[in-house]
């Protein structure tokens, strides 16, 4: 997918990347036959989370919102 705006395209194909790595880690964590790997994938999906909640920080930091446009004053 290539959008007009490269910005948005590259945050879309990280969150994608992050959730397969998320989903990976789960499924891993729940079939893991010994706590020494349940414990490093709970750690993986913890990182992948909060990796999902950096992106989405510095998205709404760099990109305005639709709702901030529709607050302008009128001229």
């Amino acid at each position: 997918m290539t959008s007009p705006d490269p910005l948005a395209d590259a945050f879309h194909r990280l969150n994608n990347h992050l959730g397969i790595v998320l989903v990976n880690a789960e499924l891993i964590e729940q079939r893991a036959p010994d706590a020494a790997t349940r414990t490093r994938a709970a750690d993986i999906v913890a990182a992948a989370v909060a990796a999902l909640e950096a992106v989405r920080t510095i998205r709404q930091q760099i990109t305005p919102t639709e709702s901030a446009g529709s607050q302008a004053p009128k001229s």
